[in-house]
């Protein structure tokens, strides 16, 4: 149980955090080789930090992210401090049979919806940040247009088409991207418009599934992901991560070559609660704290189609 094996619960938790297969499109990006340091170590206020050579990024990239906007501070010594995002799950009650024993399988069952929801909302918010805030020539965005008889589905949205992969590449090329390392994190509906296209696409779809690779179209790795972030068509500007899509927004599949974009995985807490120190609820109580972020390095390299 977590207070009798509280090492063994929370490396359980820590090694299944680590399974990427949730979000292939992060697989193969390095962690970013710097120290996690804690401030404000137990106290509600508390985060973590890392330090990078400022040379490794673009600061405004980080000042102007949408997402939280992540906190950015240089330093006279060339760098830069970068605080993590913090995870928090909401607490779960658990019967005193639940908390008994150390077995892996044991843990898993309990903690398996805990676990779940740390990998989606860490994966959703990565996607997000590495999304461009706007359409320019180093971060290009793009309208599908349906190709040359502009092929619409049902409700009217302009379908994506090998035309518009190939011009989506051009605007890629034109952005000085390097040619190995580019992927394309596909929306369902886009994935959906390319299974259509048989001719030029014919099974490559249809038999990707998981454990292996993924398909290679137009210089693009491709990849699926339900999840992504919302943009304006007018102005083709990424809202808020966690807006709410309104008339005239849709979602984008997002681009970005791999050797562009950092991860770290900082710091993860287990908070636990026996039923005899809770009168009140009368219940085991348990929780975990996870500190994660994904971004591009520099306002360059990533993309998105709409």
């Amino acid at each position: 149980m977590p207070a009798n094996f509280p090492e063994i619960w929370l490396g359980r938790i820590i090694q299944n955090l680590d399974k990427s297969d949730i979000a292939t499109f992060l697989e193969g990006i390095a962690e970013v080789n710097a120290d996690v340091t804690q401030v404000n170590k137990g106290e509600l206020s508390e985060t973590n930090i890392i330090f990078v050579p400022s040379t490794d990024f673009e600061v405004e990239v980080l000042i102007n992210n949408t997402t939280y906007p992540i906190p950015v501070q240089v330093y006279a010594d060339g760098t830069i401090q970068i605080t993590l995002d913090k995870y928090q799950t909401k607490v779960v009650t658990l019967s005193d049979d639940d908390i008994i024993g150390a077995a892996y399988d044991k843990i898993d069952v309990v903690t398996k919806n805990l676990v779940r929801s740390l990998l989606v909302n860490r994966y959703k918010k990565a996607i997000h940040s590495i999304a461009p805030a706007g359409n320019t020539v180093a971060t290009p965005v793009m309208e599908a247009t349906g190709g040359p008889t502009a092929l619409a589905d049902a409700t009217g949205r302009l379908r994506l088409t090998y035309e518009d992969l190939v011009a989506f590449k051009s605007l890629c090329d034109a952005g000085g991207w390097a040619e190995e390392g580019r992927r394309l994190v596909l929306k369902n509906d886009h994935w959906n418009d390319l299974l259509l296209d048989r001719k030029n696409f014919g099974n490559q779809l249809i038999d990707y599934v998981k454990g292996k690779p993924a398909p290679m179209i137009s210089g693009f790795e491709f990849h699926q992901y339900p999840t992504l972030p919302i943009y304006t068509i007018s102005t083709l500007v990424k809202k808020a991560y966690g807006a709410v899509a309104i008339a005239g927004d849709i979602v984008a599949s997002v681009a970005f070559v791999k050797e562009s974009i950092a991860k770290k995985t900082g710091l993860t807490k287990q908070y636990f609660a026996e039923a005899k120190n809770n009168p009140t609820g009368q219940t085991n109580d348990l929780s975990y704290r996870h500190y994660f972020v994904a971004m591009p390095y520099q306002n360059k390299f990533i993309g998105a189609i709409l």
